[in-house]
């Protein structure tokens, strides 16, 4: 392994698909050692029932350059979270890099529905995924994280605070969920700030997520073609993009000076420097905000 991260330990909970596969394949390709975890294996698939495994994604993570380890873990069983960082602790002494990116709510959220309309059951295992999960991952994680100096915590969620705390986000549980994520990640900051480390939220854009192109019919190679059907579809990033994102995070020696702030891949990318795979620069939520929510046409021209 050689990169800019070449060392390094990273634990990517929530790997097995969209952003989590690739800020696992990107911290590989920046020479990092990459835990990824999911319920999603090539011996059993999770509820989603999908083709993507953990497995993939580590296979992945080391073809990109680094070594990747694929773990099983229900990230809501204590016990399964607290035997994967015993073991990242055993394997390698060290995190330098936690990634909190699990999700699993696809199929749990009803959109513009009210709160006495939604599935009460379906809307409350919601937050248990979105928020709890990343609540215990980092309940057990942290005190391995906070071993070394200058460790990075990076709180993924949609959306960034300016965005969510002026708009409506599709319901009731969704809007929690996305918002309890970016203010758990302020409050992390203010818990790992004065102990050496760094935490924030990252939010990437429209993702082309293997569930998005699914739904549009399309495959990453030909994607544009889904434009015919959303024009605004042009302004999507791969999941490599938000990736890249995170390996110009956990590269900078002075990323703390991002703590327990709202960040986005296409504002990080004016930062850094990265493109997407095809060399643009995508800014989706400025976007979002002047052209696709105030009713102009698609045009992308200025925003990638």
């Amino acid at each position: 392994m050689s990169g800019p991260l070449e060392g390094k330990v990273a634990l990517v909970a929530g790997a097995t698909r969209g952003a989590g596969r690739g800020i696992a394949a990107e911290l590989g390709a920046a020479g990092a050692t990459v835990y990824v975890t999911g319920r999603s294996t090539r011996a059993h698939r999770s509820e989603y029932d999908r083709p993507e495994t953990i497995e993939d994604t580590a296979d992945l993570v080391s073809a990109a350059g680094g070594h990747g380890i694929a773990v099983p873990v229900d990230h809501l069983d204590r016990s399964a979270v607290r035997a994967l960082v015993d073991r990242v602790a055993d394997e390698q002494g060290r995190l330098d890099v936690l990634v909190n990116d699990i999700w699993g709510g696809e199929k749990l959220f009803e959109w513009d529905t009210p709160v006495w309309e939604h599935d009460l059951d379906n809307g409350l295992r919601l937050l248990r995924l979105a928020v709890e999960t990343h609540a215990v991952t980092s309940h057990f994680a942290l005190p391995l994280l906070l071993r070394h100096p200058g460790g990075l915590v990076v709180e993924v969620t949609d959306g960034t605070a300016a965005y969510n705390r002026d708009t409506y986000r599709v319901n009731l549980f969704y809007d929690l969920a996305k918002a309890s994520v970016l203010r758990m990640a302020f409050a992390l900051g203010h818990e790992l700030g004065p102990r050496g480390a760094t935490a924030l939220a990252l939010t990437p854009g429209w993702l082309r997520s293997e569930i998005m192109l699914d739904a549009f019919g399309v495959r990453e190679e030909n994607w544009r073609d889904a434009l015919d059907r959303e024009p605004h579809f042009a302004i999507s990033e791969s999941p490599r993009f938000v990736g890249r994102a995170v390996a110009a995070l956990a590269g900078d020696p002075d990323v703390a000076r991002f703590n327990g702030q709202s960040l986005s891949s296409g504002g990080l990318a004016q930062e850094y420097g990265f493109t997407d795979l095809d060399g643009s620069r995508p800014d989706a939520w400025r976007y979002l905000v002047e052209v696709q929510d105030a009713g102009k046409p698609a045009d992308v021209t200025g925003y990638r």
